[in-house]
């Protein structure tokens, strides 16, 4: 993800926090991450319909519906990293580094310095809170 992709997403946070109804940071956490599972449940919803697993509906949906939801997916976590961290991008990119060293060729990674653990001055605050990423 690209660094305007993360600006777009902390936009939409500040539009939802707008629009949305008055909860408490830890409910507004909580339903944005919520979210995803909400949106994973669509991703489902296409695929049967893409395979007509579901007898009463056939052939419902096809693979650029399977595309579009597996997207809500992706922003909906997006947004609901960047609700809980105010390190959303850094956060990611020093996840997906740390994916891809263990699971591609050591050589075709490019290695970021490593987030800051629990208990070190520097470690990550977010919107909540501090948060330890060191076991994740």
């Amino acid at each position: 993800m690209n660094t305007a992709s993360w600006e777009t997403a902390g936009q939409l946070v500040a539009w939802l926090d707008e629009h949305s109804a008055a909860t408490t940071p830890e409910v507004t956490r909580l339903l944005r991450v919520l979210k995803i599972q909400e949106e994973a449940g669509e991703v489902a919803e296409a695929l049967h319909g893409v395979m007509g697993s579901n007898p009463r509906k056939g052939a419902s949906h096809d693979w650029a519906d399977v595309e579009k939801e597996l997207c809500d997916v992706i922003l909906t976590a997006m947004v609901a990293l960047a609700t809980v961290s105010d390190r959303a991008e850094e956060v990611f990119q020093h996840h997906l580094a740390r994916v891809a060293a263990r699971s591609l060729d050591a050589s075709a990674v490019d290695r970021p310095h490593p987030l800051p653990r629990r208990g070190d001055p520097d470690r990550v605050t977010g919107a909540g809170g501090r948060h330890d990423l060191g076991g994740h």
